[in-house]
């Protein structure tokens, strides 16, 4: 059996005037007498490549070919080699034009319809990489009356399969397949074929089954890294990588490409040591890999070893010194290690670096990722008004980006608590781009801060179009959440969930559910949705840390939530907020020294978080370190009054006022005690 491996291989037929003359049995047929004129006619066709004066040899071939066809006309292979002749001698046009004659003469004439399907197919990718839909379609009902003349030719089955995908019809398709499957359960081309098609269709597991029984008849390098392929789509990485190093024993010539791929899928699969092996093998053979040396820096890095991290990343920039990812990666670590300065200068750097006077639409793309990434990591560092450059910066190299850059400067003047300038930019922008979803949500999201959740959730109810109507009823909840309205919150949330196809979009539901039943002091509820979550992604930071604190906050399972606080913390080591957890869960098992470093990080980080603060100042009491306690929770009034009408506590805020004064009460004492 000749295995065929492309919808578009360029297998093509000829001309000629005597056939098959029917669809004769196979007992009738002169296989000796086939046989002699097949030799003669691959004889023939090997002297005409190779010599310039070919004419007569090709037309000595194509005769003996034809003879050998009318003495067994049901060799799919004699039609395929009398193809492969007319084509190379470029007499394709003349090898159609007898074929359809031939078939007019006697429609049943299965090695003249062979010959014709052969040449359809050989068209089907003749016009400049443009997919010929005719040719399709004619070669599609070549094939249909070719399985119907020969339906145990496992092959022309595959061939119709192939077309039936290559025109959308995949139910068409995996019958063709499964037929040719029936006939021949192992037929390499039907099991990739129909894996293909059950891939399309979404049954991915079906479609590596098939891949898998295909490579364990015959592996070889390009059936197991189909299988590879097919897991991959299944987000099945440590399969896709066992299955690579398996296609790596048979060493192929692109061995170095393969191992790289399995790398990459190992670290998806988070089997970091394995891909640190694979990657030390690459540079082990080739020293001037930069590529391996910076993956083996940015898995280091996961690893939190970044002394390491350095060391590979130094070793990647020696050899290539321009690599922007390089140079990103060192800005990374950088981030890992609590140097959020240095690493915005290091943005700086790599901006001015790539500065030039005119960009192609993947640099223009680049660059506006770069200049946001700089703009987000500034506003995490309390630096507002460089952010809002930076956003600016990012309208006037790509005007088309300008609504969303006014979106995050609006969300960057809220995020500092600059209240007036986030309004007269949301006034701006609306007239701008008055019908841009994204200034509308960020300009609603402003008006329920300032506590207009009426007139934000009016304009926002606009905008439910049919369209995308999941993120407007999340939009919506979060502006019922900021006005305390839970009812109305939970009614869009229930909406949105309804519209989520993936798990993936739930999730996003069951978060903000769980945040809304937080709020509403309903620990039962808030964990059960938190735990949906958890389910789907044991890994998520901010479930974890969400969690982690509630249970903190009302001295609930203190060991979990330590666990949790610091399972997140593994992921971002460098966020305030997870900080200020670990800090809390620390004050609550008594562990006060741990609980005041953990504090004094995340009010560095996050300087403008009052309820931060105010559990900075309760550790330091804790702590006989009754001073600098007062001069934390004297911050955090500040931080309180700056805060907006929805983000204001009057209740916390009262018990930060005793709290202050208490401490002051006891400070008065202690000065009066020594002065005595």
């Amino acid at each position: 059996m000749r295995l065929l491996n492309a919808v578009f291989l360029i297998l093509l037929l000829g001309m000629g005037a005597c056939w098959g003359q029917g669809n004769a049995s196979a007992a009738s047929a002169d296989r000796a007498n086939a046989y002699y004129h097949y030799s003669l006619g691959h004889m023939y066709a090997e002297l005409a490549g190779n010599t310039t004066s070919r004419n007569d040899y090709v037309n000595l071939a194509i005769e003996n070919y034809k003879a050998a066809l009318k003495a067994d006309p049901t060799s799919p292979l004699l039609a395929e080699e009398l193809s492969d002749v007319y084509s190379q001698s470029g007499r394709m046009r003349d090898g159609q034009t007898d074929a359809e004659q031939a078939i007019k003469t006697n429609p049943n004439d299965l090695a003249a319809h062979r010959v014709l399907a052969r040449i359809y197919v050989r068209q089907i990718d003749a016009q400049r990489g443009r997919v010929n839909e005719t040719m399709v379609r004619q070669a599609t009902q070549e094939y249909q009356k070719i399985t119907e003349l020969a339906p145990n030719d496992a092959d022309s089955w595959v061939w119709l399969g192939r077309l039936q995908s290559a025109s959308q019809n995949m139910d068409e398709a995996e019958r063709a397949f499964k037929k040719a499957l029936d006939i021949e359960p192992d037929n390499e081309d039907g099991l990739t074929g129909l894996a293909t098609v059950l891939g399309i269709k979404g049954d991915g597991a079906g479609a590596a089954n098939l891949l898998k029984r295909a490579s364990e008849k015959n592996p070889t390098p390009d059936s197991l890294k189909r299988l590879a392929d097919a897991y991959e789509q299944m987000k099945e990485y440590g399969l896709a990588a066992d299955t690579l190093r398996r296609a790596l024993e048979f060493s192929p010539q692109d061995a170095p490409d393969i191992e790289r791929k399995m790398a990459m899928y190992l670290i998806s699969a988070e089997r970091y040591d394995d891909a640190l092996a694979a990657y030390q093998e690459l540079v082990a053979d080739d020293p001037t890999d930069a590529d391996s040396y910076l993956r083996m820096s940015q898995i280091y890095r996961q690893k939190k070893d970044m002394v390491k991290a350095r060391e590979a990343s130094d070793k990647a920039k020696a050899i290539d010194p321009n690599n922007i990812q390089v140079r990103l990666n060192e800005l990374y670590i950088l981030q890992a290690e609590g140097k959020p300065g240095e690493a915005i200068e290091a943005m700086k750097s790599i901006l001015q670096q790539t500065e030039s006077r005119s960009y192609d639409p993947a640099q223009l793309e680049n660059r506006g990722e770069l200049l946001e990434q700089l703009g987000v990591m500034q506003q995490l560092a309390d630096q507002t008004q460089p952010a809002v450059d930076t956003y600016r910066q990012l309208a006037t190299l790509d005007p088309t980006k300008a609504p969303h850059a006014s979106a995050r400067i609006i969300a960057a003047y809220m995020g500092g608590k600059e209240y007036p300038k986030a309004q007269e930019e949301a006034d701006a922008a609306i007239k701008k781009f008055p019908n841009d979803r994204e200034v509308r949500v960020s300009r609603a999201s402003l008006l329920a801060e300032m506590g207009k959740t009426d007139a934000a959730v009016a304009d926002i109810k606009k905008l439910l179009d049919g369209k995308d109507d999941r993120g407007i009823e999340l939009a919506l909840a979060d502006l019922y959440v900021k006005g305390r309205k839970f009812d109305d919150a939970a009614k869009a949330l229930d909406a949105a969930e309804k519209m989520s196809d993936s798990q993936e979009d739930k999730m996003d539901v069951w978060f903000q559910r769980g945040a809304m039943f937080e709020r509403q002091k309903n620990v039962a509820a808030a964990e059960t949705e938190f735990r949906k979550v958890l389910a789907v992604a044991p890994d998520n930071p901010a479930t974890l840390n969400y969690l982690g604190y509630m249970l903190t906050d009302r001295n609930l399972r203190l060991p979990e939530a330590l666990t949790m606080i610091q399972k997140a913390l593994d992921r971002d080591p460098n966020n305030g907020a997870y900080l200020d957890s670990l800090g809390w869960v620390y004050y609550r098992l008594n562990r006060i020294p741990e609980a005041e470093d953990a504090m004094r990080r995340a009010v560095e980080l996050t300087p403008h978080d009052p309820t931060m603060r105010d559990h900075y100042a309760e550790v330091l009491f804790k702590a006989s370190k009754v001073r600098e306690a007062i001069a934390q929770w004297e911050a955090s009034l500040r931080e309180w009054q700056t805060s907006s009408p929805s983000e204001l506590d009057t209740a916390e805020v009262a018990k930060v006022k005793d709290k202050l004064e208490n401490a002051r009460v006891q400070l008065a004492r202690q000065n009066g005690a020594r002065q005595q």
